[in-house]
């Protein structure tokens, strides 16, 4: 099941309220609040990009610089030991921790891509 949406470079995950029987959102990665719901799970996808679109156009409208989802920046805690490890094989590739992080998070992120792909059929 998914129940993540892309739009405009924002992302959401849908939720359900069983007591209220409605299908709700935000706009995740922003500390601007902007939600969304629906009665109808037909209806959510395009509630999602109501959202997104009042946001940017309000945004517009009072001047602010709409605030963008992830500024590729984040803090992570790792054992030390580990930390010791990235930080050795770093320098033996000539390369920042920052550059070996990013590659690995990104080689790990691609092989699950492939994963999860659906085969191609002729």
């Amino acid at each position: 099941m998914n129940n993540t949406l892309e739009y405009k470079g924002y992302c959401t995950r849908i939720e359900f309220d069983a007591d209220a029987m409605l299908l709700h959102g935000k706009i995740e990665g922003i500390d601007d609040l902007v939600t969304f719901e629906s009665e109808d799970s037909s209806r959510i996808e395009a509630e999602f990009h109501a959202a997104v679109d009042d946001y940017l156009d309000f945004c517009k409208e009072v001047g602010k610089e709409p605030e963008k989802e992830y500024r590729g920046l984040f803090n992570v805690r790792i054992r030390p030991d580990l930390h010791k490890r990235i930080a050795a094989e770093a320098v033996k590739k000539n390369i920042s921790m920052n550059a070996l992080v990013e590659q690995a998070i990104s080689s790990y992120v691609n092989m699950n891509d492939n994963q999860n792909a659906s085969p191609v059929t002729p």
